[in-house]
């Protein structure tokens, strides 16, 4: 098989190469005159090495991401050098691995008796030596690969194994030039690693190799890759360097206690805590963990072990100083003691310690404060005073917190856990709390949300959109006896139906169907006068109408047009008698007393006078409250034909509002969709992708409300049974947003009205999201992202999820089962168990760990997560799944 020349062979011109223009020019470091094939397509022409040569790629792999990780470490922070170094040091043990693999292949091929295995050596080492793809730099990650093979080959004397020797020794003192030439930067990074690179010559420019590898690899998407995600930094509420808690949501509380660990009376706080399923933070004093020698040493006491136990099982522990002493009077390096001892004793215990101060006594002065922020540390205070140190009486330490917290609304609750009276007070407290419908926050690494919301809590109900009911009239006809028949119409008021009932909420028996032969004229009329109309609805109601089928136009003798909407039963010789005509929309529209009215027409017409709405305020939902919405959205005008030919049996404007409902059509990122949003994102969308211009504005008497949804927080957790979109609803997904990505996200939205003008549309500002809610929101997005199988954009917006809230479960199982598709299984293992560290009874993360480690070949890793997942949902849907993977282990 020809090969290059040996890198001794080209070696000097390579050096001069380097010399003028450094790594950068990759041109320049092979021979003009040979022309080497990829991995790719060595392997494709050689399948024999494909193996050795993937093996080879994954190698390369771990060697560049170390160097990433570690070339810049002079810029990272110490936490940061910390986590780089103990990732790197993973992938240089995972590289050893890789090694003894490929010795492995090797010894396998050499074993052989095929006269073409010292030509399939011969295309692997064409590729270290001249792959055009690789720089020279990259070659270093190849040399312990090749000093196996050199050695290994050396013990075959026949004329191909001699000759193939030969060439590796050729190639071994090549990159011994090349490694000399790098020497001081690959020292200092691999160093750590391994004590081999000391000779300090000369060397050559650097900068572009790492430029050239930043193209194709970041340090948090490797961190990533090993289950690490950096939370943003701390976020400041209430001051910019305490919290006292008023900033939490409404009837949302945060348990602290103070003084531990107790040898007998913090067990007993973590026992009522878990029998009420609520989250605790603890503030504990150095001395009680231990204590740290003038030099250092650090000697813990046998009260750590409580300290580690409350770490281990998801309780917050935080610093509350060496010796409970007043800091506000302490400074110097007493001060320094006593924060910083007690965040070392902290850290010997576990390194998942909270970095959450709270001063004894609440006293502290500037240079504490000080401190804190060069320590990293908040200063968590209170708004809620139990004074369980001080009142001997549990009832009365219950009435005094209940009373607190009915004042404050909200609020952070300092108890002790070294009394017995608050152990007897908490109980009653928590009923209390618990029956008035409080949520309880915990500690998320970077501030204090609620894990996993109470059932009947405040957050249950749509308390932003102001509705007490919500009430549905959909119409779908495809069966038409005089008009052509349709074929999606049915299909797609079903599918609203169900969106309105399912995600939205809506109560079926206050949604009415009507379908085919249901929908005569006599029968829609009756829906909106008999259920709807007059007193039948209540002023704070909303009403949402949904029409799928033919629409027609009518000329009046006037030259103004009318627009109709045909029932099954009309005639198209009789429709302007037999019809609906949109006069009578309007009338219906005017006699609900609904504050908010929308009707949604999957027809296209003309011939409705509409009024445009003002520009919304940052005081939207305050003035919404207060203003009557009657808003029109149409597919199209009377010239046009809806398109029914969209994924999954719809037509293309349901499709598109169908995904707008989903959650594509909050616009602002504020949880909500206007009525306006949902036409600022459907219209623009349709027309991209059809003939079709669908039309908007509002009603004659709307008052410039909108109408709301609320988008309500997903609560699944991908796995093998969730479902993915069809090619097709890809496809279309894809061209619609390509057209929104086209346009100005912050300018009006320009839009048709039915009078063939055209109205400009203005989203509702949003206003100020806690992390909880963008967390949610960027989790939201990742799973609509994997249901169009845009892996790596979902995994993006998962991890974004976690930067704002690190023990977000669901969005950490949904990164690992986004890895899991990629078909990257130790990456999937390590997020899922990430998941289970945050939530271990969560039995759909046990069941996809099982999957990944089955991949990986860890049999017992793997039969475990099975066996685990059986004995929590011994019927669940995976059941069946996770039985027979069982069998095959």
């Amino acid at each position: 098989m020809p090969r290059a020349p040996s890198f001794r062979l080209f070696l000097p011109s390579l050096l001069l190469t380097l010399l003028v223009a450094g790594c950068g020019d990759k041109d320049a470091q092979a021979p003009a005159a040979v022309t080497q094939p990829s991995a790719q397509a060595a392997a494709a022409a050689d399948p024999a090495a494909a193996p050795l040569l993937g093996a080879l790629q994954k190698q390369l792999d771990g060697y560049r991401r170390i160097i990433v990780l570690l070339a810049d470490e002079e810029q990272q922070s110490a936490a940061d050098r910390t986590t780089s170094t103990r990732i790197g040091q993973q992938l240089f043990h995972d590289g050893l691995e890789q090694r003894g693999a490929i010795a492995t292949q090797f010894d396998t091929l050499l074993r052989g008796t095929s006269p073409q295995r010292f030509a399939t050596l011969g295309t692997v080492l064409d590729y270290i030596e001249s792959a055009p793809e690789l720089f020279d730099a990259d070659r270093l990650a190849f040399r312990e690969v090749l000093r196996d093979l050199h050695e290994r080959i050396g013990a075959d004397s026949s004329l191909p194994a001699v000759k193939l020797h030969q060439r590796i020794g050729e190639d071994l003192e090549a990159l011994d030039e090349i490694e000399r030439n790098y020497n001081q930067e690959l020292t200092r990074i691999f160093s750590r690693f391994e004590r081999t690179r000391a000779i300090e010559l000369k060397r050559e420019k650097w900068d572009d190799y790492i430029a050239h590898l930043h193209k194709d690899y970041s340090r948090e998407a490797i961190l990533r890759d090993y289950g690490v995600i950096e939370p943003y930094p701390m976020s400041m509420k209430d001051s910019d360097r305490e919290i006292f808690g008023r900033d939490l949501p409404p009837k949302t509380v945060v348990l602290t206690f103070d003084d531990g660990p107790h040898k007998a009376y913090t067990d007993e706080v973590v026992a009522i805590l878990k029998r009420y399923d609520v989250p605790g933070v603890f503030f504990e004093v150095g001395r009680n963990l231990g204590k740290v020698d003038p030099d250092g040493k650090v000697s813990l006491g046998p009260m750590a072990k409580i300290s580690r136990n409350l770490m281990e099982e998801g309780y917050a522990v935080g610093n509350h100083s060496l010796t409970h002493a007043q800091l506000s009077r302490t400074t110097g390096d007493a001060l320094r003691q006593q924060v910083l001892d007690t965040d070392t004793l902290l850290k010997d215990v576990d390194s998942k310690r909270a970095p959450l101060f709270r001063f004894p006594y609440g006293a502290r002065n500037a240079e504490g404060l000080q401190l804190l922020n060069e320590a990293g540390l908040k200063s968590i205070m209170w708004n809620i005073d139990s004074m369980d140190w001080a009142d001997p009486v549990p009832e009365s330490i219950v009435q005094r917190v209940l009373d607190q917290v009915n004042k404050e609304q909200r609020g952070i609750i300092l108890f002790h856990d070294i009394h017995d009276r608050a152990v007897k007070a908490l109980p009653q407290i928590l009923d209390r709390l618990i029956a008035d419908g409080y949520q309880f926050a915990g500690w998320n690494g970077r501030d204090f949300s609620v894990a996993r919301p109470r059932k009947g809590s405040d957050r249950d109900a749509t308390v932003t959109t102001g509705y007490e009911k919500s009430w549905a009239i959909v119409v779908g006809i495809d069966n038409y006896a005089k008009w052509p028949k349709l074929e999606y119409a049915s299909h797609d008021a079903q599918a609203v139906a169900d969106t309105l009932t399912g995600q939205f909420g809506f109560p079926s028996s206050q949604v009415i169907v009507l379908k085919n032969e249901q929908a005569t004229r006599n029968n829609i009329l009756a829906a909106f006068h008999d259920r709807l109309s007059d007193d039948r609805t209540g002023r704070n109601d909303r009403v949402f109408v949904f029409f799928a089928g033919h629409g027609a136009t009518r000329q009046l003798a006037s030259g103004r047009d009318l627009g109709y909407i045909i029932p099954v039963d009309s005639d198209p010789k009789e429709f302007a008698t037999d019809a609906i005509a949109m006069t009578d929309i309007q009338n219906i529209a005017e006699s609900m007393q609904a504050k908010h009215v929308m009707f949604v027409m999957d027809a296209c017409y003309s011939g409705l006078g509409l009024t445009r709405g003002g520009p919304s305020s940052s005081s939207f939902l305050r003035e919404n409250a207060r203003r009557s919405a009657r808003q029109m959205l149409t597919a199209g005008g009377a010239d046009q034909q809806v398109a029914d030919a969209g994924p999954n049996g719809h037509s293309v404007f349901t499709w598109v509002l169908l995904q707008a409902l989903a959650g594509k059509g909050d616009l602002n990122g504020d949880g909500l969709i206007t009525g306006t949003e949902l036409a600022a994102y459907v219209a623009p969308a349709v027309s991209a992708v059809s003939q079709q211009t669908p039309a908007f504005g509002s009603l004659p008497g709307s008052q410039g409300g909108e109408f709301v949804f609320q988008v309500p927080d997903s609560q699944e957790y991908l796995n093998a049974d969730t479902r993915q979109l069809t090619a097709d609803a890809i496809a279309l997904n894809n061209k619609v947003d390509a057209a929104q990505d086209a346009k100005n996200s912050e300018a009006p939205v320009t839009v048709a009205d039915l009078q063939g003008g055209k109205a400009k549309l203005v989203v509702p500002t949003a206003g100020p999201a806690s992390d909880r809610q963008r967390s949610q929101q960027a989790n939201d997005r990742g799973l609509q992202l994997y249901r169009e199988k845009r892996y790596d954009e979902a995994a993006a917006q998962f991890a974004e999820a976690l930067k704002l809230r690190p023990d977000f479960a669901q969005a950490a199982n949904n990164l690992g089962f986004v890895y899991y598709r990629q078909q990257r299984y130790a990456e999937a293992a390590r997020w899922l168990e990430n998941t289970l560290k945050i939530d271990p009874s969560r039995a759909v993360a046990h069941l996809n760990l099982g999957d990944a480690y089955f991949h990986v070949g860890d049999k017992a890793k793997a039969k475990q997560a099975y066996t685990t997942y059986l004995a929590l949902q011994p019927q669940g849907s995976g059941a069946a799944q996770a039985r027979a993977q069982l069998e095959k282990l």
